[in-house]
């Protein structure tokens, strides 16, 4: 499968869970706000916000087992500016409200 179809079937999933998500529970897929939740301790049905990052992280395991090549990452950043650049990801999620998975993925289609 080439690198397009990949991402055309990524895309269509993406947007298919988060109208699911949007559907069945009345939830935005906004990952920051998930995650967000999750580490505070937003204890108000969080089970769901941990069922979703776990499906966030075995995603890629299943992708593997299928046998998709994993795909090669050449980074040739030290450890110190990837954490930095995670801490400025972070920071302005905080400040704009959200990432683009809440915003974008999400916004756009409720015409927020």
């Amino acid at each position: 499968m080439n690198l397009y179809m990949q991402a055309i079937i990524g895309g269509g999933l993406i947007g298919l869970s988060a109208a699911l998500l949007l559907l069945f529970s009345g939830r935005v897929a906004g990952v920051s706000g998930i995650l967000g939740n999750v580490v505070v301790g937003a204890w108000g049905s969080r089970a769901w916000r941990v069922y979703f990052l776990i499906g966030l992280l075995v995603a890629p395991l299943v992708y593997g087992l299928l046998g998709m090549p994993a795909p090669q990452i050449d980074m040739t950043i030290n450890n110190f500016m990837l954490l930095l650049a995670g801490v400025l990801v972070g920071f302005g999620t905080r400040l704009g409200a959200g990432c683009t998975s809440g915003h974008g993925v999400c916004g756009i289609s409720n015409l927020s």
